[in-house]
């Protein structure tokens, strides 16, 4: 009766946890992590592509779910997987930083500068376009590129990059590049008539966002133009279809100013 007492009463010890050789409890901690529902998740993740950009060879790397938005990446991977199981791509006359562009839409639907809605005009406008002070982050981003395919000279980045986005397929692309080469002013010349070229160059006939853009840039700033040595140059060396849409389209101002004139007053020019 004593002895049951005791046994009633007594402080129950603490069991000690069985102790596990090192090996095997690291097995058991990694079978424990495959298990969770994150690392079920990761296993699921699209595999990773890497991707060789422009002359030098700089490498990128994305996960194919991303670079799949693209029909013209989706139809790249698909030849590829049954040509051979090498998850690379080569991209030799792309620059590595309008990939980068490329890249940062595909993950973020935008690329820098972003596109902000102004709070004061209820319109759009660039990250960071009032902030002349800013030095943080990645800095003001020049609105003209480097470009050794065009006789090494600079073109409109946003210009290059809707270019690359008709190749790509990427139509929201396009878009965003219209709407950021419409907020970024370009003071010279030669880069806004070379990169009209380069625009003409590089999309079908049947564009009507970028190359009507670029028409109507010259046309409001025509009294700049007529002065402009390098548009008579151009002009001079011709052989773009640019030059000839810029005349239809000032043929056809001419036309509206005429046909006003006449409604006001009975005379023809």
């Amino acid at each position: 009766m004593f002895s049951s007492f005791r046994s009633r009463n007594r402080v129950s010890k603490t069991v000690k946890p069985i102790k596990r050789p090192v090996g095997e409890r690291s097995k058991l901690k990694m079978q424990q992590k495959l298990d969770s529902p994150i690392m079920a998740a990761s296993t699921m993740i699209s595999p990773i592509i890497t991707l060789v950009v422009g002359p030098d060879l700089r490498l990128f790397a994305a996960y194919e779910h991303a670079l799949l938005k693209s029909p013209y990446f989706a139809k790249r991977l698909r030849d590829q997987f049954y040509e051979t199981s090498s998850k690379r791509l080569k991209l030799p006359d792309m620059l590595p930083e309008i990939f980068a562009c490329v890249l940062e839409y595909l993950y973020t639907d935008d690329y820098y500068p972003r596109l902000c809605k102004s709070k004061r005009h209820h319109s759009w406008e660039l990250e960071d376009a009032q902030d002349t002070h800013n030095s943080g982050g990645r800095g003001r981003v020049p609105s003209t590129i480097y470009h050794p395919g065009v006789d090494g000279n600079y073109l409109l980045t946003d210009t290059v990059v809707y270019c690359v986005a008709e190749k790509l397929g990427l139509e929201e692309l396009k878009r965003l590049a219209l709407i950021k080469q419409g907020l970024r002013f370009c003071a010279l010349d030669d880069v806004l008539i070379r990169s009209a070229r380069y625009a003409y160059a590089n999309t079908p006939d049947t564009d009507r966002r970028l190359r009507p853009l670029f028409i109507e840039m010259i046309i409001q700033d025509r009294t700049r133009f007529i002065r402009s040595p390098t548009m008579q140059m151009e002009m001079g060396l011709g052989g773009s279809k640019f030059f000839f849409d810029l005349f239809v389209s000032m043929c056809r101002h001419v036309d509206d100013f005429v046909e006003r004139a006449n409604k006001s007053s009975p005379r023809t020019i």
